[in-house]
């Protein structure tokens, strides 16, 4: 199977972080044992392993045929600390879309920790991600026919239907509102009565998903990376991005030495993206994977899909300045091409493509409004344009505009946005806000996309679920967050 376009992989896996119409759920009939045996739990590239206990859940592929195809779903139970614990567990819903919750969750999960003591952990790979059915679209052929492919070019859309052919799948079953039946169903399995949610990014919607059609299982909700149920990923991704560059640039001028090493850096970067524009550059590198030579086409939307993807973190937006001067204005383009590498190769491993355009393609990109009005910003219609190929290829649900309609509810929430997020800013965490009269939301200074594990935040966590209630919560110590210095060379900050 022929890889996508190695210029396009950032593009069509920019999301770490976001329903079709689902039959009603029958009556609930007696849970099904769910036998869970010992496991470990792990990610690539990340040290640290879990303990847990793990199983699979048959359910069906199509709930409107329950004796038809029959898919398993992959679930993790992180058990509580205490030999007494709380009877609602803290079910982990993972971004993306296309993210797996017992990948996504390894490299934050000791931030739960506190969390864990009273309660257990549940990570369930939603449908079409993981080890649940997963519809995986492969990338590692750089395949040099398609390496300068487009979305509007026939080689990108061959490549796509040809993964497409290959799946064991209907992705029309793979939307948000039947992986909430699929959730519930492993709610009951499990013996829960209610249950704890929290999401993050496009795992914020899930949560909503699971809020508006079983209500009565909610106890209270975390959302971190806030998508407000309107939201149609890709359309505003423009604008959103912008905001957050131009806070780290502002950032940086107002730092002594970011402004001193990296003058007019706003400047460069536009000159940067004008360049490459003009003339996109082909980067001869060591790949940062292997040590090995390797080649990148680097062009004005790869750069620019690069520094989207990095200011997803304020650890990795603290290299931008450095990462432009060094591109424009000392003309080495080899640390800016290697972390496109990097940021697209991670991508696709995190990234269970056909689940995600099974979501974009039934849930977003039918409700993109007729001209982009994007606004002003770097990105311009990049998003717009690859999700809205990949969807003149791929088959999907029926679009539910009732899925769009605001979320209203009593349940406790607890709501967390990034100051800088470039994807989910504060503003939809107060959009959600207003259909829950029971929230609180906490915005973080200086951070970037999905926070809930920095500083004191997983203990505020912990306070919110023991008492059930966001009122009352202690959460003056967020305050003590702050970005990361930026680095003023490859050596780190300057002292």
């Amino acid at each position: 199977m022929p890889s996508a376009p190695r210029g396009l992989a950032t593009l069509l896996l920019m999301l770490i972080a976001l329903g079709a119409c689902a039959p009603a759920p029958p009556p609930e009939a007696a849970a099904p044992a769910l036998a869970l045996a010992p496991c470990r739990l792990s990610a690539a590239g990340v040290a640290q392993t879990f303990s847990a206990e793990c199983g699979s859940l048959e359910v069906p592929e199509d709930p409107a045929r329950p004796d038809g195809r029959a898919i398993a779903l992959n679930i993790a139970v992180v058990p509580a600390i205490s030999r007494t614990p709380a009877p609602d567990p803290l079910f982990l819903l993972a971004g993306g879309p296309g993210q797996a919750a017992t990948e996504a969750f390894v490299p934050v999960l000791a931030a739960l920790r506190q969390a864990n003591q009273t309660r257990d952990l549940v990570l369930v790979d939603q449908r079409g991600t993981g080890g649940s059915h997963p519809l995986h679209c492969p990338l590692d052929n750089d395949d040099p026919a398609l390496a300068a492919a487009e979305p509007e070019d026939p080689a990108f859309r061959a490549w796509l239907a040809d993964c497409l052919a290959g799946l064991d799948a209907d992705p029309r079953l793979y939307t948000t509102a039947v992986a909430a039946g699929d959730l519930d169903a492993v709610r009951a399995a499990l013996g829960y009565e209610r249950i704890n949610l929290l999401g993050v990014s496009y795992g914020t919607r899930a949560a909503l998903t699971y809020l508006r059609l079983f209500p009565e299982r909610v106890r209270a909700l975390v959302l971190d990376g806030v998508v407000p149920p309107d939201m149609a990923i890709g359309a505003a991704m423009a604008g959103d991005g912008q905001r957050a560059l131009d806070m780290a640039f502002a950032a940086c001028e107002a730092d002594p030495a970011c402004a001193e090493a990296f003058p007019d850096v706003r400047a460069g970067f536009d000159a940067l993206l004008a360049a490459l524009a003009d003339e996109p550059r082909t980067v001869a590198l060591d790949d940062p994977f292997t040590g090995e030579p390797a080649e990148v086409r680097l062009t004005r939307d790869l750069a620019a899909s690069t520094v989207f993807n990095l200011s997803y973190s304020p650890e990795t937006t603290a290299l931008l300045p450095l990462l432009i001067h060094t591109a424009q204005r000392e003309g080495d383009l080899r640390p800016l091409a290697a972390q496109s590498l990097i940021v697209s190769r991670d991508a696709a491993e995190a990234i269970a493509l056909g689940m995600r355009n099974a979501v974009l393609c039934a849930e977003d990109v039918p409700f993109y409004p007729d001209t982009p009005g994007e606004g002003p910003g770097y990105l311009g219609d990049m998003m717009r344009r690859v999700f809205s190929a990949s969807c003149d290829v791929w088959p999907a649900a029926a679009p539910d505009p009732t899925a769009r309609e605001p979320v209203r509810s009593p349940v406790p929430a607890l709501l967390l946005s990034g100051e800088r997020d470039p994807v989910t800013p504060p503003a939809y965490g107060e959009a959600v806000a207003a259909g829950l009269p029971n929230s609180l939301h906490i915005v973080a200074p200086g951070q970037g996309h999905n926070v809930f594990y920095r500083g004191c935040l997983p203990g505020i966590i912990a306070d919110f679920l023991a008492e059930g209630d966001a009122a009352g919560l202690s959460v003056a110590c967020v305050r003590r967050l702050v970005a990361p210095p930026f680095f003023t060379s490859f050596t780190g900050p300057t002292p």
